[in-house]
Parts: structure tokens; C-alpha cells; sequence
């Protein structure tokens, strides 16, 4: 919006067109403004600086308090309304701040491995090794989560539902706090700043990922260690764990704001496997239907040193089911098909009529419908 005087009002005090309080109007220059009224001949009463001055009424109401920045000088001056600028929303807000530390799990899972080997974690504080402990027991076994109810658990406990839980919950909130994922790495991240020295920040330039909604799923393989690494020197350890364990906490707490915002859950759950920790990335949304039905969609992402990359995908409409299976390895396209049979078997005894049973070799695209960078941090 563009304000043009037509004149000084009266009330202007004699020759400020031409003193000091005008100096200040040059092009470019920011002004404060508030609206004084309307005068007998109909024209607008602004209060622009140290003067006042007429102007037609403009067609939008002006806040009682706003800026303007001077666009031309000369008998009628215009002034270009400056918008007042809105608060970042809180969601945005914290999702800006924990995108750049976020991390996956898969770093934090090989520290963890390394650290139950060392011999010297015997000679940790007392209140730290519980504390190891008790994130080790949120991985788990595949025993767990290839049964119905288990799977159910191991979402539950995730760290994706903590704080609702937490609200609801009739139970010691301490004990359901230990039972979950995020409670875990909580109690370890504020035991190890109590620990080492404080964390560094990471130094800018860095390319952040966006979050993991808008990612799509994605197989997680395990990482290894630099070998320096893997000696004694415990603190070394500690102090990597440090910064994966705050890394871990920013990942969660981002798949909880996306959670807010859309009806989908983007879940990680730690798994134990044949020497070494995997990660198996499920994806849960729920589709509108017609009449007020509803559909699902279960996706998920499996890095198996056995069997390699693995993804999936479970489309459920009422009774209606469609699985489809991505698999990297020609191999292991030949064992999950030697399995159809058993699992057609199993579904139709459940009450499901299988529309579509299918794996291909090869990983399907990535379904995020944003690029793999979302910013980059500035120093």
C-alpha cells in the first residue's frame, strides 16, 4: 500500500515542512506512523515521524501503530506502507532449529556396539552404565516385531508418542519414561552433559536434510566405525556418543512436529540383528475415503546384512488388501516369493482378500515430493 500526502496538516507546527523534523524524510528513510483521524474536509490524519500530515483515506484499514519507508520526496511525497511481519509459527520455529542436528540412528547404534565391547565401560560412574543399559533395551529383537502385538509395542514406544502418553497415562510416568525409546535417550543425554564438556555446535555451510515425511522411506545400512576408534580409549566413545545421542533426540522430535501437521507417522525402530544393531523404518498414513471410510498405507524400509535393502508397501480398504515388496538382491526376490504361498494361506484365514501380491528386484523411487535438501545452514 502507497501513501501519498496531499499536504502538512494544520497542526503541524509553522515551517516543520522545511526544519529539522523533515530532514529525516529522505528516500529510503523507515518511519514510524500511527493514524490521528479524520479531518472536517474528509482526508486522512497521519502522525509520520516527528510530522503530521493529510493524505486521502486508502481503501485497507491501517493498524494503529505501523512503519512507512519514503519511495520519492517533492510537494506530494509517497510513502509505501511496510507490512508488519507476522511471528514464525512455533512449529516452524522448531523445526528450523532441529533440522540441522538431526541424525539417524544408525551412528548411535554402532557406538552402542562398540561400547558394550570395551572392557573398560566397567569403569564408568555408577548412574551412567544403567543409563546405557536401559537405551540398549529399547532395541528390538525380531522376535518382537514380527508379531502383531510386538510391532504394536515397539511403535508405541518408539519415542513418536512419549508426551501423549505421558498425559493420559494412569501409570508411574518414570517407569513408562524408561520403557520408551525417546525417555531413554533423554535420561542418557542430560547424564552425559553432566559428563563430558559441552557439545559444539556444528559449524555452518553444512547441507540439511529436510524431514523425514518429506523424504519418503529410505533403508538405513549399518555404519562402521573409523578404526581409531576401536581401542580403549573409552571417553573417545562417549564423547561421539554425545553428539549421536542429541542427533537421535533432534530425529525424533522432528517426526514428532511432521506428525502435527499431517495424518501420517514416520516411525524408526532400533532392531537387534547377527552382529550388529539395524534399523527398520515403517511409515503409517491414513487416506480419506468416501461416505467417511478410510484407508491405510503401511510402508517400510529394512537394511538386512543378509538379505540386503528391503522396502515395502500395504495398501488396506476395508477387507481389501495389496502388498507390494521391493528387494535389491535377485536372491532374495527368489526367497521372499518362495514365501507367497504360506502368506496367501495365512491372509485368507484372517478374514483378507489379497488383491495383489508382488516383488520386484530393484528400490522403488523415493516418494518425498521435496529434493534431498531442504536448506543450507549458514555460518
Amino acid at each position: 500500500m502507497v501513501i501519498q500526502p496531499t499536504s502538512f496538516a494544520a497542526l503541524t507546527w509553522a515551517g516543520a515542512a522545511s526544519g529539522s523534523a523533515a530532514e529525516s524524510w529522505r528516500i529510503g528513510t523507515v518511519l514510524a506512523a500511527r493514524p490521528l483521524g479524520i479531518n472536517p474536509q474528509g482526508l486522512l490524519v497521519l502522525q509520520i515521524g516527528a510530522l503530521a500530515v493529510e493524505a486521502e483515506a486508502p481503501r485497507g484499514q491501517l493498524p494503529s501503530q505501523f512503519q512507512v519507508r519514503v519511495l520519492s520526496l517533492g510537494a506530494q511525497p509517497q510513502l509505501e506502507v511496510i507490512a508488519p511481519q507476522t511471528p514464525e509459527p512455533a512449529l516452524q520455529v522448531a523445526l528450523r532449529e532441529r533440522l540441522p542436528q538431526q541424525n539417524g540412528y544408525a551412528p548411535l547404534l554402532a557406538t552402542l556396539d562398540a561400547l558394550a565391547q570395551r572392557p573398560a565401560l566397567r569403569q564408568l560412574p555408577a548412574y551412567l552404565r544403567p543409563a546405557l543399559a536401559l537405551l540398549e533395551h529399547g532395541v528390538r529383537t525380531p522376535a518382537e516385531i514380527t508379531s502383531g502385538e510386538g510391532l504394536r509395542e515397539a511403535i508405541n514406544r518408539s519415542g513418536l508418542f512419549l508426551e501423549s502418553q505421558l498425559a493420559q497415562s494412569e501409570v508411574d510416568n518414570a517407569v513408562l519414561s524408561q520403557e520408551d525409546w525417546k525417555g531413554a535417550l533423554l535420561r542418557l543425554a542430560s547424564l552425559l552433559d553432566d559428563y563430558l564438556p559441552p557439545r559444539r555446535t556444528a559449524s555452518g555451510g553444512s547441507e540439511t536434510p529436510p524431514p523425514l515425511q518429506q523424504r519418503g522411506l529410505q533403508v538405513q545400512p549399518r555404519v562402521t566405525l573409523p578404526p581409531e576408534l576401536l581401542n580403549d580409549d573409552v571417553d573417545a566413545l562417549l564423547g561421539r556418543l554425545h553428539g549421536e545421542v542429541h542427533a537421535a533426540l533432534a530425529r525424533v522430535e522432528v517426526a514428532q512436529l511432521e506428525a502435527t501437521t499431517v495424518p501420517a507417522w514416520m516411525i524408526e525402530i532400533p532392531v537387534q540383528g547377527d552382529d550388529g544393531r539395524d534399523i527398520l523404518q515403517i511409515q503409517l498414513q491414513q487416506h480419506a475415503e468416501g461416505e467417511g471410510g478410510s484407508a491405510w498405507t503401511l510402508g517400510f524400509a529394512l537394511d538386512l546384512p543378509a538379505l540386503g535393502p528391503l522396502q515395502g508397501e500395504l495398501q488396506l480398504r476395508e477387507l481389501r488388501l495389496s502388498v507390494r515388496l521391493w528387494a535389491e538382491r535377485l536372491g532374495t526376490v527368489q526367497r521372499l516369493e518362495q514365501q507367497f504361498p504360506g502368506l496367501r494361506q495365512q491372509l485368507a484365514a484372517s478374514g483378507l482378500i489379497l488383491d495383489q501380491l508382488s516383488c520386484q528386484q530393484g528400490l522403488p523411487q523415493s516418494s518425498g515430493p521435496h529434493s534431498a535438501i531442504l536448506l543450507r545452514t549458514m555460518a
